[in-house]
């Protein structure tokens, strides 16, 4: 497939100076992503126009992946959607990440005392992913899942996260970020970002409410390595019509806080004390 190279450099962002990067692997996880909820199933042109490759070149490698299992082609239609064998690259990741093992005796006991939402989330360039949810009975969002996106900026898991960086590298981010309001109550300005990521800094937690769902109140702690770098966050996830943002953040906060330092590798979070431990076992 050497001859797909350079056309497989379209979109990429300029990797193919790479020596190191095999270029048909890269393209093909980009056909692979090309499918999405406003894009379920696609024709071979459509692929081929999506991905930005000539239509040759997206006969082989849609043709590759449905041998491989990943993708599936309609008899009928002749149109292509990804298989149930997509999800084994997520379950492999769920059963091996060290974080998610660590974390999930406190995500299970925070969501059986609270009886609400609680979720795990990692920063990945300028989002948030969710990579573990406990939903509440009092449904909340039930778009968001495990493998969910969310802009950093906007949420309280990214704010907790960020406020753990380097204040440069911080607003580093933020330059490279799409920032724009979702809602009338987004904290979007550079100016206003900054001192939101003070205020969280100074805290220990951070929280964003209706800042980028109507009516979603959230509060969350990050969660730390042995170096004090930032790995995720802990969040906990209500209902305006059930509480107020002032209530919400007098409740949760010392429960985040206290669940994302017994998950830190390096030790509990700046001004948890030994006794506020959360987990099994604890109060």
């Amino acid at each position: 497939m050497a001859e797909n190279d350079s056309d497989s450099a379209k979109g990429g962002g300029g990797r193919a100076s790479d020596p190191l990067l095999v270029m048909s692997v890269e393209k093909a996880f980009r056909v692979l992503h090309a499918f999405d909820a406003t894009r379920p199933t696609m024709s071979l042109t459509q692929v081929a126009q999506v991905v930005g490759m000539d239509k040759s070149a997206a006969q082989r490698f849609t043709y590759t992946l449905e041998k491989l299992g990943y993708l599936r082609k309609d008899p009928e239609t002749k149109r292509f959607e990804l298989t149930v064998r997509t999800l084994d690259l997520g379950h492999h990741y769920m059963r091996s990440n060290a974080l998610l093992e660590r974390a999930m005796p406190y995500l299970m006991h925070l969501s059986k005392e609270t009886e609400e939402t609680i979720n795990l989330t990692v920063l990945d360039g300028t989002e948030i992913v969710f990579v573990s949810r406990f939903m509440s009975r009092h449904v909340l969002n039930t778009d968001v899942s495990v493998g969910t996106r969310m802009p950093a900026y906007c949420t309280a898991p990214g704010i907790a996260i960020l406020s753990r960086l380097p204040i440069d590298d911080a607003m580093a981010l933020l330059d490279r970020t799409d920032l724009r309001p979702y809602t009338p109550h987004t904290t979007w300005r550079r100016e206003d970002l900054q001192a939101k990521l003070e205020r969280a800094a100074a805290r220990g937690y951070a929280t964003a409410f209706e800042e980028y769902y109507h009516g979603d109140l959230s509060v969350a702690a990050a969660v730390l390595g042995p170096t004090g770098v930032p790995v995720g966050a802990i969040n906990i996830a209500v209902s305006r019509s059930r509480f107020t943002a002032q209530e919400a953040e007098e409740r949760f906060s010392p429960l985040v806080v206290a669940a994302a330092g017994s998950v830190s590798l390096g030790g509990r979070l700046p001004g948890v004390q030994a006794s506020t431990a959360y987990g099994p076992g604890r109060g």
